[in-house]
């Protein structure tokens, strides 16, 4: 999936705060890829990177995967194209949530 173009529903747009949890704000727009089945059951969750306003729906690339030791799903990383961030870009603009993980960074 990593180099495929993909359109996001965001469901927490940027500035927002998780809706069961409201200690966590949302600092990037984070939403789902309709007809992506991941291995919760759910359909495949992604940040989207590089976009500073929120957003309803956005179509960009993946750009890596978050891969979770601890938990049964992955999240996607998603952002514009011809854009790109290091592992340590995304590591510090997905913390907000990952830090409650045992995850990598996949590329």
């Amino acid at each position: 999936m990593i180099g495929d173009i993909v359109t996001v529903t965001v469901d927490r747009p940027l500035g927002s705060y998780h809706p069961e949890h409201p200690d966590i704000y949302y600092p990037v727009n984070y939403g789902y890829i309709e007809g992506v089945i991941a291995p919760d059951g759910e359909e495949q969750d992604a940040y989207i990177l590089g976009v500073d306003v929120p957003v309803e729906n956005f179509t960009g690339r993946v750009i890596a995967v978050i891969h979770r030791f601890d938990d049964v799903e992955e999240k996607w990383v998603v952002a514009p194209e011809g854009a790109s961030f290091t592992k340590e870009e995304i590591a510090e603009q997905v913390r907000f949530q990952e830090q409650y993980f045992n995850s990598e960074i996949r590329m």
